[in-house]
């Protein structure tokens, strides 16, 4: 049995999506054009931060094993 915590297939699928998802982020806005309003704070505040931050952590726990 594995430790606690995620097993390195686990983070590895996190880090594919956090990259698509940042990806698929910067192509929406590419086709879409910058957000104005509220839809600025969603897009880069709240979507922005989930995935690059799902990214950096699972790269810093990646780097640990």
């Amino acid at each position: 049995m594995a430790g606690p915590g995620p097993t390195r297939g686990e983070l590895i699928f996190r880090l594919c999506f956090s990259i698509a998802g940042l990806g698929l982020l910067a192509v929406a806005v590419a086709v879409r054009g910058m957000p104005r309003g509220a839809a600025l704070f969603e897009v880069f505040g709240i979507a922005g931060a989930f995935f690059l931050g799902t990214a950096i952590w699972t790269i810093i726990k990646l780097r640990k094993r």
